[in-house]
């Protein structure tokens, strides 16, 4: 009996899964007081939220992105049967098919067919050309990330220059003064709807990529926004390594003096550099253990 579970599927809900697991670990972690960027004090005075209210909060979000990603992986195989060029999951079809005829001739006599012999030849082949190349995958996840930012950059600072929408739906997630792991996806939902799950499907549709391949994407993209709201500087952090977008700088953001400022999530800073929205910062011993972020002088106050 097959009990295969659809890429479409594991798009939907793997990335879901991780944002729990990796939430997990910042969360044992979290006793580590000498690589906090905020006491627990702090987490506990500053926050204008109880973590149950957080957590009922991003699993409402969750659900409608999941609901949202089903809608999404039907109406996108739909078109696709529509126009003749099968399902996102036809190359593996093909490939697994083209094994299959390929295993069998190995256990026939030497007189199969020469029909035979083309059929298999043209499925492997044709498998091998609907396989992405490791460059094309490489091009499909810059596109999407590059997506995901560019809608998340201005989603985000129209939120903050709307007093309207800044008062009744984006202040909900800077009730998080002093961030951490779990309340990464802490937002209204119409901020979810509007933010994540819209940006998320456009980088899924203008990139190009197949379904299992978003599992990798919306995977990666949750470890990373999970990452930057942990508040723990831990050494050797791969995304402090390779990011200027971290987690000492989405924690300026936080903070009432860079509400204005550093926008740009989760991958790059490009837009902040290029709109005047980027603040500098440097990261200090804070008394009492741990580290503190300051902005410097290198910047103009509101």
């Amino acid at each position: 009996m097959d009990w295969a579970v659809s890429d479409e599927l594991l798009g939907t809900f793997v990335p879901i899964l991780v944002y729990w697991i990796y939430s997990g670990i910042y969360i044992l972690l979290g006793s580590f007081e000498n690589y906090r960027l905020h006491s627990r004090i702090d987490e506990d005075v500053k926050n204008l939220v109880s973590k149950g209210t957080v957590v009922k909060g991003v699993l409402l979000q969750q659900a409608i992105q999941a609901a949202v990603a089903i809608i999404l992986f039907t109406v996108v195989n739909l078109v696709k049967l529509l126009l003749g060029v099968g399902t996102a999951k036809s190359d593996l079809d093909i490939f697994e098919k083209a094994l299959l005829f390929r295993s069998q001739s190995f256990i026939r006599s030497d007189r199969t067919s020469e029909f035979e012999n083309k059929e298999v030849a043209g499925d492997s082949g044709s498998a091998k050309d609907l396989r992405p190349s490791p460059f094309m995958l490489a091009r499909q996840f810059l596109i999407a990330m590059l997506v995901i930012d560019t809608w998340q950059y201005f989603m985000h600072r129209y939120m903050h220059h709307n007093k309207f929408l800044y008062r009744h739906i984006h202040s909900l997630h800077h009730r998080l003064v002093v961030p951490y792991a779990f309340g990464a996806l802490y937002n209204h939902p119409v901020e979810g709807l509007l933010g994540d799950t819209i940006g998320g499907a456009l980088s899924f549709l203008l990139s190009g990529m197949s379904p299992r391949t978003s599992i990798f994407l919306f995977s990666f993209a949750t470890i990373k926004t999970v990452d930057d709201h942990c508040g723990l500087w831990l050494p050797g952090n791969l995304f402090h390594l390779f990011f200027r977008n971290n987690t000492a700088y989405h924690d300026v953001h936080h903070q009432l003096y860079g509400s204005k400022y550093n926008f740009s999530q989760p991958f790059f800073v490009m837009w902040d550099r290029i709109l005047g929205t980027y603040m500098p910062y440097s990261l200090e011993k804070r008394v009492g253990g741990g580290f503190e972020v300051r902005p410097t002088n290198d910047y103009k106050a509101d």
